[in-house]
């Protein structure tokens, strides 16, 4: 164990990793993936207004506080004492720009419009059979991506079993809402072969932008893979 890094279990699972000393340090790969985007959707150290919906140990709100300083942020968390636990037990960095709203995912988007719009919401919720349906629909999709700037970005992490129907359907979903998506992995989650997490984005503007590719799976973590256009309409058939 690394001295000063923690890891939050929720019901004896491993739920985040939190480095104090250094917050840059994203252990868990779907979160690191989930870091490089935000690190590449807008010039480097440039502030931005992010919305987190669903809070965890607040590892990516941490993140954006130390990456892009002055970042205005808002997080969605419903158990009121897991977030208490986390602000009481692992504290954020000096200067970090937080409002915190408990609540539902859903429920809570007109409240959390007050600080809006923003540049990222990140929806880190999904879990299997277990997504909540009000959820991973169209409908909340189409709710949440009103609340974006107009070339913000919606990065979704579904963590689904091995056949992947969760993120085929969220997939579908979140084109429907916003066209100019794409899904991001490990390069063998795309065999339908295993469990684990997946990422996806979609920008309100009108393309996903080549550059922003290319720097992703530059910076990996490797091997991976990200599907846009025909192959990702291949893959969710």
């Amino acid at each position: 164990m690394v001295p000063g890094a923690f890891v939050l279990e929720i019901a004896g699972a491993a739920q985040s990793h939190v480095d104090l000393a250094h917050p840059e340090q994203i252990f868990y790969e779907y979160l690191r993936r989930i870091g490089n985007l935000l690190d590449v959707f807008r010039p480097a150290a440039e502030p931005v207004r992010a919305l987190h919906l669903g809070a965890g140990a607040l590892t990516l709100v941490r993140y954006l506080a130390v990456r892009r300083p002055g970042s205005e942020q808002t997080a969605v968390e419903l158990e009121r004492e897991l977030l208490d636990f986390v602000l009481n037990s692992l504290p954020l960095p000096p200067g970090t720009r937080l409002r915190n709203i408990i609540g539902d995912a859903r429920w809570s988007l007109p409240e959390a419009a007050r600080t809006g719009p923003f540049d990222a919401i990140v929806l880190d919720i999904f879990s299997g059979p277990q997504a909540p349906e009000h959820i991973a629909s169209v409908d909340f999709y189409t709710e949440a991506a009103r609340l974006l700037t107009p070339d913000g970005v919606l990065i979704v992490n579904v963590g689904d079993e091995a056949a992947l129907t969760l993120v085929r359907s969220q997939c579908a979903a979140l084109r429907s809402v916003l066209p100019a998506t794409v899904l991001w992995a490990e390069s063998g989650m795309f065999s339908g072969r295993y469990p684990g997490n997946m990422i996806l984005a979609g920008v309100k503007a009108h393309a996903w932008p080549p550059d922003w590719t290319e720097q992703l799976l530059a910076l990996g973590p490797h091997p991976s893979r990200l599907l846009s256009g025909l192959e990702l309409d291949e893959f969710s058939r």
